[in-house]
């Protein structure tokens, strides 16, 4: 109940979160989604379940869209902790096993491909966890819930569809 009612608060933080300048495209499940129109940019978001483990960062996933760039459906995760030089990032989501890219305390898909492969097994799974080496060669990981991604996802597109 605690950890759920945890994930119901996290959205609505981002929601009051500083940055003036987005616009919430609404909370589904444990997911959100937002147009930041002076960018122009929209993107799905959440955060990492919560972990006993220290933090250096407040870890979460986010799928973005940049329609002036052309980019949609990519993915980065901003990680609790800073990487390990050289450090492997595992993505799994769903049965299946992506290797990021990443530097400091963030992680990426090495390309567009992968970037829609990973979207795609969102849609159908419901956790998704990355896993490497902290820079004190500590592993670590950070696990998603994946209840509203698809439907942020999609809020996320529409909210830049007139965009060009």
């Amino acid at each position: 109940m605690l950890r759920r009612l945890t994930f119901l608060l996290i959205p609505a933080a981002l929601i009051a979160a500083p940055a003036l300048a987005r616009d919430s495209l609404g909370v589904y499940g444990d997911w959100a989604a937002f147009r930041d129109p002076n960018v122009p940019r929209c993107y799905a978001i959440a955060m990492a379940r919560p972990s006993r483990l220290e933090r250096q960062f407040q870890p979460y996933a986010a799928i973005g869209t940049w329609p002036k760039k052309g980019e949609r459906g990519q993915v980065h995760f901003r990680l609790s902790r800073n990487l390990a030089p050289q450090a492997r990032i595992l993505l799994f989501v769903g049965g299946q096993r992506f290797d990021l890219t990443g530097g400091g305390g963030d992680a990426w898909s090495v390309d567009k491909r992968m970037d829609a492969a990973i979207v795609a097994a969102m849609r159908s799974a419901g956790e998704m966890t990355v896993s490497t080496r902290d820079a004190a060669g500590r592993a670590f990981s950070n696990s998603y819930s994946l209840a509203g991604a698809a439907t942020a996802m999609d809020a996320a597109q529409i909210g830049c569809a007139g965009i060009r």
